[in-house]
């Protein structure tokens, strides 16, 4: 966590992040993201193919907060290319699904659960840039973390959406308001 100055995390709070199956993603999906759609709904076609975490706190077995990480390419032409770097060789990740218990919210599961995401993005998929759509009512949240909205607003059913991204490169190559988690 280089660069926090305040910890936003409960002060007792034990929270341990690893990674799930996509099934125990589902369940807290639903009942935080999609109220009105079933179970099966929220399973995503990619799902088989995705990295989901899950963060749990001792007195619970099922995860109190979700997210799901996938290899997929930035929408449009919207890559930061620096130096040498060819468009090719330029990967992204994209994080789907990312859902915290009601109880849990403003505690700071989310950001530790988003920080870890980002590592597997970097570590594991080898990702220079992260992204999301987000829901605008959200959106500031994902600002506070250090990433910038593009493109135009779109609507998933009724609720309004922005995608939002944030490089996951060292300082030598920041564009805009990118930090580091």
């Amino acid at each position: 966590m280089s660069g926090q100055t305040e910890s936003e995390v409960k002060p007792n709070l034990v929270l341990r992040i690893i990674p799930i199956d996509v099934n125990a993603t589902l369940e807290l999906r639903q009942s935080v993201l999609w109220p009105s759609l079933s179970i099966a709904d929220v399973r995503l076609a990619e799902d088989d193919s995705g990295l989901h975490f899950g963060a749990f706190v001792p007195q619970r077995e099922k995860p109190i907060a979700v997210i799901s990480l996938f290899d997929e390419p930035l929408p449009g032409h919207h890559l930061v290319i620096c130096g040498n770097d060819s468009h090719s060789q330029r990967k992204s990740a994209r994080f789907r699904k990312f859902a915290c218990d009601l109880m849990h919210q403003n505690q700071g599961v989310g950001t530790q659960l988003l920080q870890h995401a980002v590592e597997a993005a970097r570590s594991t998929l080898g990702a220079s840039t992260i992204w999301c759509d987000a829901r605008t009512s959200s959106s500031a949240w994902y600002k506070k973390r250090g990433m910038i909205e593009f493109g135009d607003t779109f609507y998933k059913g009724d609720v309004e959406y922005i995608r939002m991204k944030m490089s996951l490169d060292s300082d030598t190559c920041k564009t805009s308001a990118y930090n580091a988690i």
